[in-house]
């Protein structure tokens, strides 16, 4: 396996794009804009804390994958490539978190 789970879950959901909205889940999201999408991963990240607090690990685990999936459409939705991200990561990679809380104040 050579691609990255992400890129080809983010692969799918540009391709459902086309889909009819009546037929795909993502379809419809996408169709919603972005607003709507964005609702949804403030929802299920909610979901992924409370499941932490609880200490719920397998639920945890099943709503971290909705908010990976979530966000995934949200970039969609916003035109941004998983690349651009991961360039953004790429980047603050050796410095400390808080250099970079401090870095992104001064934008």
């Amino acid at each position: 396996m050579t691609e990255h789970p992400i890129d080809r879950l983010f692969a799918t959901i540009t391709e459902r794009r086309a889909a009819s909205a009546k037929k795909s889940y993502t379809a419809k999201l996408l169709a919603a804009g972005v607003a709507q999408c964005a609702k949804k991963l403030g929802e299920e990240g909610v979901e992924a804390a409370l499941a932490a607090v609880g200490g719920k690990k397998r639920e945890i685990v099943a709503e971290s994958a909705d908010v990976l999936y979530h966000l995934l459409v949200l970039w969609a939705a916003c035109d941004i490539k998983p690349k651009s991200v991961y360039d953004a990561l790429e980047a603050r990679r050796g410095r400390s978190g808080l250099t970079e809380k401090r870095t992104r104040k001064r934008r």
